[in-house]
């Protein structure tokens, strides 16, 4: 019963590190180039739908980038320039959703899908465990003894009187 704790535990800590490593900031981008990059990323052309701003060579791109630019050059913070370039073109300019009301559904929902998957499969396995194994009844063993029996070339037991009109194929009233 240890070991299955410890299994347990194994995997829960697996699960936790793994989620750390992937909600944990790396520290963003350092350099100016970078940042601009990082922000170009993160909004969608506005002309061209399905790219983003640093994909696309479209003129209204070419101006997003150019304003992104200029705001960090005067020192305007990443959420200060996604903020005006969302009132400018609305926020479906915005490539990540928002992290309150009911955008925060987006990042709500997987985690508790994965959360009530691991809930299910615990529940399951400790269904699974807790069914009794079934025993083979005397009558059980007969029959199989009997096959093994006429499997290897022996003669099956005697029928009994009421299973004769079984095996012989007539019914009850003939």
């Amino acid at each position: 019963m240890t070991t299955r704790r410890l299994g347990w535990l194994a995997m829960v800590l697996v699960l936790v590190g793994a989620f750390a490593v992937g909600v944990l900031d790396d520290g963003g981008p350092s350099t100016p180039e970078e940042r601009a990059q990082h922000i170009a990323e993160s909004l969608m052309c506005p002309t061209c739908r399905g790219q983003s701003v640093a994909d696309s060579d479209s003129s209204a791109s070419r101006g997003i980038r150019n304003y992104i630019d200029q705001r960090i050059e005067e020192g305007a913070t990443d959420a200060q320039i996604r903020a005006e370039l969302a009132h400018s073109y609305g926020d479906d300019i915005l490539l990540t959703p928002g992290r309150s009301g009911l955008a925060s559904l987006v990042w709500l929902l997987p985690v508790l899908a994965l959360v009530g998957a691991v809930v299910g499969v615990a529940l399951a396995f400790r269904r699974w465990r807790r069914l009794k194994p079934i025993r083979a009844s005397e009558a059980d063993r007969a029959l199989v003894d009997e096959a093994l029996a006429l499997r290897h070339g022996g003669l099956p037991s005697e029928p009994a009187p009421d299973d004769e009109s079984r095996l012989s194929g007539s019914g009850a009233g003939t």
